[in-house]
Order: C-alpha cells, then sequence, then structure tokens
C-alpha cells in the first residue's frame, strides 16, 4: 500500500511547528481577535505546496488562507487544512495541538491525518481503515506499523471530551441530561480521533467551528466505525459557502444513541 500523502504532509508540517514551538515566537490576532503565529504560516505554507503536487487542480481551503483571501469555490472534490489546529494551546505550551489535512468528497471527509507533533501522535486513514502510531521523535517510515483503531461500545458511564477553551452552557445541560458521564477536557481535533481511539465515547460541540477544524479527525473517526452528527440526527457534511460548522455531536458510533441525540437537540434549543 502506497504511503499516505496527506500524513506524510502533516509530518512534515509537525517538524515546522516544533521548530517555532521551541523557539520565543509573536502573537498576532486575525480580523476576528483568534491568535495565529509563524508556525500557523510557516506549515500552511508547506502543506499548500505539497498539496499542489499530490492533488493538481483541487481546490484547497486552508485556514490561513481563507483569514487573508476569503472563500474559495469548491466543487465536489477538495481539500481542507488546519496547519496548526488549537493556537491557543500552542502559545501556552499545552502539547495539545494538531496539524489537519482532510480530502473532501461529495460532503464526506474520505480521506484524513490529524498529528500532534508534541505528544508524538499521528491518526490517518489508509485504504478505509484508520490508524494510530506514536513515537518521541516519530518519522513513521513504516506506516505498515500503525495501530488499527476501532471505537469502543459505548459505556454505562461514558467519558466525554469537552472543549478546555469554549465551554458553555448547552453543553453544561447536555451532560446533564445524558446522566452519569465523565467529562475530559483536551484541546483541538484531539476530542474527536480520541473517541476513535476509544478513550472517550462523545464530544458535543454547540460553539462556533470550521470545517477545517473537524474535517480530518471526522475522516479517521467514520473510518473508525463512528461519525458526527448534526441537532436533527443527520450526518455532518462539508462544503458549506463560508465553511461553517452547525453544532455537531461526534460519537462512536453510526447512529447517536437516541437519549443522547434528543438531548443534543434539546441543549441547542
Amino acid at each position: 500500500m502506497p504511503k499516505p500523502v496527506l500524513a506524510e504532509l502533516a509530518l512534515a508540517a509537525g517538524r515546522v511547528v516544533m521548530d517555532v514551538y521551541a523557539q520565543d515566537f509573536s502573537v498576532r490576532l486575525k480580523s476576528e481577535d483568534s491568535p495565529v503565529t509563524e508556525a500557523d504560516v510557516r506549515a500552511e505554507a508547506l502543506i499548500l505546496e505539497g498539496l499542489a503536487r499530490a492533488y493538481p487542480g483541487v481546490p484547497v481551503v486552508a485556514e490561513e488562507s481563507f483569514a487573508a483571501k476569503g472563500a474559495t469555490e469548491v466543487g465536489s472534490r477538495f481539500l481542507l487544512v488546519d496547519p496548526l489546529d488549537g493556537t491557543k494551546e500552542f502559545i501556552r505550551k499545552t502539547g495539545e495541538f494538531t496539524v489537519n489535512i482532510a480530502l473532501i468528497e461529495n460532503g464526506v471527509p474520505v480521506e484524513g491525518c490529524v498529528y500532534a507533533p508534541a505528544r508524538g501522535d499521528l491518526y490517518w486513514t489508509q485504504g478505509g481503515a484508520a490508524f494510530h502510531a506514536s513515537g518521541a521523535e516519530p518519522d513513521f517510515t513504516d506506516f505498515a506499523s500503525g495501530r488499527r483503531l476501532r471505537v469502543a461500545p459505548v459505556e454505562a458511564t461514558p467519558r466525554a471530551a469537552i472543549s478546555r477553551d469554549h465551554s458553555d452552557a448547552a453543553t453544561e445541560k447536555f451532560l446533564a441530561d445524558i446522566g452519569p458521564c465523565a467529562s475530559v477536557p483536551k484541546g483541538s481535533s484531539l476530542k474527536i480521533v480520541e473517541i476513535a481511539t476509544g478513550e472517550v465515547c462523545l464530544y458535543p460541540r454547540f460553539g462556533p467551528t470550521m470545517e477545517w477544524d473537524i474535517a480530518a479527525g471526522h475522516a479517521v473517526l467514520l473510518a473508525a466505525g463512528g461519525d458526527l452528527f448534526t441537532a436533527s440526527g443527520e450526518p455532518l457534511r462539508y462544503g458549506r459557502a463560508d465553511h461553517r460548522n452547525p453544532s455537531f455531536l461526534a460519537c462512536g458510533a453510526k447512529a447517536a444513541p437516541a437519549r443522547w441525540q434528543s438531548a443534543f437537540a434539546a441543549a441547542k434549543g
């Protein structure tokens, strides 16, 4: 099986990110007051160059380019890139930040890679399956060594990933309504891929997110047996004109348990 291109690009971008992480770096604010660093910009440039070679003619929507230039016209097949998901975690040096790259076809994330370079964790899809590998200084030249991922059965007292930076009343209401539940704060797209590994069972998100924030993790979760759902219970899909996501519920199943879905819809209001 050929090496996964998205994973190789994410690894290369992760090295750039960690070069900046090891130094003193400046932070500026974009128009919507979200932070951006040299790591975001350099990693995105590297990824875009690699995608232009690997996927010629396929449109790419990348966070920093979108912030600078606005929307890109996309068709049924396009790529989504977040060169540094969890910039606030990067600035605080918690290690919970990722490089995210996903390929979308007809609204579905069919390939994806999430790389957490400070933790040495790589999550990727290949041949319709999801994999995880880790190491202190990973080069992952042997992708066949990755552990295949499958979601875990829903537990009696599920573990729910929640955002470190974006908790809200709707999330608290949802967690209270579904019954006994353990909350696990996480940064970046780790909240989604850790459902694929079985470390957590679900992730409710009511606050704003963009398509590039979640598509790569969604691809990994889909390949591991889970999915993301809107408040109506439909699978979340990509390609909206403004690339903003609705509220969603990620879980380790192809359909959310009925009590979760009804509680999610009620919390959203």
